[in-house]
């Protein structure tokens, strides 16, 4: 699928192909698949996958340079800066959410959460809204820890794949809520042509939502009313929200918000006790999301197809599987697509699937369960409905308009938007 809604380069002649199919989509498509069916070994299935691609393309892409594509040149930037990125979050914020779990403000929750489903709707929302401002990693983390409470650690993989949908949803129409949206404003897009994306993100949180809070009643209800005598522990309190602030501010003055998590960490570290043992199993989850986002930036995607709603729509199922990072960069050159409806597509499609979203990664690595692709498929088909109905009443809403011309396609002379924020997301 992905070859088929990607346009890709076909100068290189000397570079084998199969069926007009370049080898190397062939071999990313054949570490998906195992990625699914093996998913007891989904990190090792995406290192060989990864390996494997890097070897061809050494031996057979003459126009591919590992230490430009890793370091970066004049004309694109290095991958080293997303990954890096990407990994202090993954690893940050997992702390944050044991953090948080261990603060013991989840044990308070059932007192102000509504009971039976509809409390499970209401953490969904909480989640996102955490999402609008923060990065999705973190919404998604602190979302699943209040599900291993308030539901007693019996969590439904669909509630589960609906934390995953709300996180990635609510930053869809923030400009500061998502990579891909901030990727946007970067490049000149207005802040109310990426908030039109809640035209079917709201939609889409109420269809998934509801269905998701009522397959979580119906398999393990919501505490019905907090512990007595509840201490909240207001050191690991202030250290959360170090975490949160610290992320915002690098975010937007030095573009790494990765470097905020771990300052936030390091100073919290000195006044009370840190859970570094949630690290080792973290990592592991985040070599899997870094081997499957190399594999992505090294296929060799020429353009995409011509904006339409159409090909947008095509976009969000190609995001479940493919890096959304590069789908936007390429979409911003081609200019000429309706941002919003994009921001919802490239941002929300990557929930379908539980590897399709960096928040999916780091929730699965806390409830490994979720890994399994048929169980959280079967469980979580909400979501792609949901991805669809919300799509298409946005489309019926707002229609398909075309938005500003970005800064790639200006002329040389043309003023260019301040470089503000970059921010890490999931395949």
């Amino acid at each position: 699928m992905i070859a088929a809604t990607l346009q890709v380069v076909t100068e290189a002649a000397s570079v084998p192909s199969l069926m007009g199919i370049r080898v190397e989509f062939i071999l990313f498509a054949l570490t998906l698949v195992g990625v699914a069916t093996l998913h007891r070994y989904a990190m090792q299935v995406a290192l060989t996958g990864m390996s494997v691609i890097l070897l061809f393309k050494l031996a057979f892409d003459g126009s591919f340079h590992l230490v430009e594509h890793m370091v970066g040149s004049p004309e694109q930037e290095g991958e080293w800066r997303t990954l890096l990125n990407l990994l202090g979050l993954l690893l940050g914020f997992a702390v944050l959410a044991k953090h948080f779990e261990e603060s013991k403000i989840p044990l308070a929750l059932p007192a102000f959460l509504p009971d039976g489903w509809k409390g499970g709707l209401v953490l969904l929302a909480m989640v996102f809204v955490l999402s609008s401002f923060l990065d999705n990693i973190a919404a998604a983390m602190i979302g699943g820890a209040m599900a291993l409470v308030v539901f007693r650690g019996k969590v439904h993989i669909g509630f589960l794949a609906a934390i995953v949908a709300a996180s990635n949803g609510g930053g869809a129409g923030s400009v500061v809520g998502d990579t891909t949206t901030t990727m946007m404003w970067i490049e000149g897009v207005r802040a109310r042509e990426v908030l039109a994306a809640y035209t079917a993100a709201f939609p889409a949180l109420l269809l998934f939502g509801v269905i998701a809070a009522r397959q979580q009643d119906a398999y393990n209800r919501i505490t019905a009313d907090a512990p007595a005598g509840i201490h909240i522990e207001w050191k690991r309190v202030l250290v959360v929200v170090m975490i949160l602030a610290g992320t915002i501010a690098t975010n937007i003055v030095l573009d790494f918000p990765a470097v905020g998590v771990w300052i936030a960490l390091l100073l919290g570290a000195t006044f009370t006790k840190t859970p570094w043992g949630e690290l080792p199993n973290a990592l592991k989850g985040s070599v899997f999301l870094l081997s499957l986002v190399m594999c992505a930036s090294m296929m060799p995607v020429d353009e995409l197809p011509p904006a339409s709603w159409q090909s947008s729509f095509g976009l969000g199922f190609v995001s479940a599987v493919f890096d959304n990072i590069p789908l936007t960069k390429l979409a911003l050159e081609q200019s000429g697509y309706d941002w919003g409806m994009l921001a919802y597509t490239v941002g929300f499609g990557g929930s379908m699937i539980w590897f399709g979203s960096s928040a999916g990664v780091a929730l699965s690595n806390m409830y490994p369960e979720a890994k399994n692709t048929g169980a959280y498929l079967r469980g979580g088909w909400h979501v792609a409905v949901a991805y669809v109905v919300g799509f298409f009443i946005m489309l019926a809403i707002h229609g398909w308009e075309p938005g500003t011309e970005t800064a790639s396609n200006l002329p040389v002379d043309a003023p260019h938007v301040t470089h503000v924020a970059y921010r890490s997301s999931g395949p």
